[in-house]
């Protein structure tokens, strides 16, 4: 049988491999919110219909990414785990199902592109032109979402093992082919036909493919797991295990689509520049919050495997480390939201309905820009210990309690530039469940590790 060495994620020095783990998915996350920006760039040089037909259908994207990102969380929840108490097995059928679970999951919303993508526009606007641009895109990101579901899954079965150079050249590889196909496919260049808001969708399942192939070809060369056809067979425990922190993971980020939904059915009644807005937002302030989800994403099996083999002390100068660079990375983007608004509006294009809303906006939002940092690496531990429901309850507390009854209300009251007030009342209530969930885990779940860990010396 083959000799295992020691996982670095369980003798590394703290500081240092939180930066090992979290850098290399940081700068690969960077590089896909480049290529968010960049992508909506050339859709609003389309024109505003064509960008907010994206903006629309952004929450359905998000559902898909939520189910691919729940159920991988999973996955490298219970295989990091895994490792650290050295239950090979175990790790070895977490990935294996984990593959299996992408399949399916895909299938589902090939079905659901093929159904239903002709009828989401609708709800929103009579615009035919905006509809007939976003049904097609819909229909493309749903019907091939393979990719994303395989790129994905495979990408944190690196992670957990403690590979997370391969993730960076996977995701950063797929964004800038992306990046590369975009304007070929929409403007037609070099040949290609003009194909517009379906030249963007193109370009994007494509790239997301290539990613794919990449990915499987890396984990299979991974030798901490290995991928068996023996374990493809789904076990109930084990995805019971996946979902324990999965299924929270995708209600918690399914919920954002929900939410984004609600935020445009209450700001498309401002006009399709309102929508915009709030499409560009979204667009931008992933710049800021994508390294703050790699930072998280490269916690989770640090502390996963840290947690399975009791090492509490490992655990929190891993949150503590994780805390300080998150709030670093917010102070930064708070300043820049709050003194750019109508330069970072100015790369879209913005008509001048969009830059008197957009500068209002932006500077309001970002007001809770670090109170989110903290909340998210928080949520990382929640979600490393198997107790993904708590990122639950907060994000729906959140989204649902609080965000869209603010917006409707901020927004009948005083008019479009209240709403984004919401976002503040929202974070507060996000941040104060936080602080109390993480209070009741700590003196449960870690503090009592501290009597084990002493013993153990």
């Amino acid at each position: 049988m083959q000799q295992r060495t020691e996982n670095k994620m369980g003798i590394l020095p703290i500081p240092r491999l939180v930066m090992v783990m979290s850098i290399p998915i940081m700068i690969s996350m960077l590089v896909q919110a480049l290529y968010n920006v960049v992508d909506s760039i050339f859709v609003a040089k389309v024109s505003e219909n064509a960008l907010a037909a994206v903006s629309l259908a952004f929450p359905i994207q998000n559902l898909v990414i939520a189910v691919a990102v729940g159920t991988s969380i999973g996955v490298n929840s219970l295989l990091s785990r895994s490792l650290g108490a050295k239950n090979y097995e175990d790790a070895e059928k977490a990935a294996n199902n984990g593959i299996v679970l992408g399949f399916l999951s895909w299938a589902v919303f090939a079905v659901l592109g093929l159904t239903l993508s002709k009828y989401f526009f609708t709800l929103f606007s009579d615009n035919v032109a905006l509809q007939a641009m976003g049904s097609q895109y819909i229909l493309v990101c749903l019907v091939f979402s393979l990719g994303i579901f395989i790129d994905v899954t495979c990408e944190r079965i690196l992670q957990a093992t403690g590979d997370t150079i391969h993730p960076m050249i996977i995701q950063g590889t797929g964004a800038i082919l992306n990046i590369i196909l975009d304007p070929i496919l929409i403007f037609g260049w070099f040949g290609f036909p003009a194909l517009g808001v379906l030249g963007a969708a193109i370009a994007t399942v494509f790239s997301q493919h290539v990613s794919a192939c990449m990915a499987v070809y890396y984990v299979r060369k991974n030798k901490e797991v290995q991928i068996k056809t023996s374990f493809f067979k789904l076990e109930k425990r084990i995805v019971l295990s996946i979902y324990a922190v999965g299924i929270p993971t995708i209600i918690m980020q399914a919920i954002g689509t929900v939410m984004v939904m609600g935020l445009n059915k209450i700001i498309i009644a401002y006009g399709i520049s309102a929508i915009a807005v709030l499409g560009v937002y979204f667009k931008l302030q992933s710049f800021i919050f994508m390294p703050i989800f790699g930072l998280n994403t490269g916690m989770i099996p640090v502390i996963g495997f840290n947690y399975g083999a009791k090492k509490p002390k490992r655990i929190t100068q891993t949150v503590k480390v994780g805390l300080f660079v998150s709030v670093l990375i917010m102070i930064i983007g708070t300043a820049i939201f709050m003194l750019c608004p109508r330069f970072l509006l100015s790369w879209f294009d913005a008509s001048p309905d969009m830059l008197a809303i957009g500068i209002v906006a932006f500077p309001r939002i970002s007001l809770c820009f670090i109170s989110a940092g903290i909340c998210i690496v928080l949520g990382s531990l929640f979600q490393a210990i198997g107790d993904g429901y708590i990122s639950m309850i907060i994000s729906i507390t959140r989204q649902m309690i609080f965000l869209i009854p603010a917006a409707y209300i901020l927004g009948r009251l005083f008019g479009l530039d209240a709403i984004w007030f919401s976002f503040i009342i929202a974070e507060l209530s996000s941040f104060l469940l936080t602080l109390l969930f993480f209070k009741s885990d700590y003196k449960k779940k870690i503090k009592p590790l501290f009597a084990l860990e002493d013993a153990q010396q």
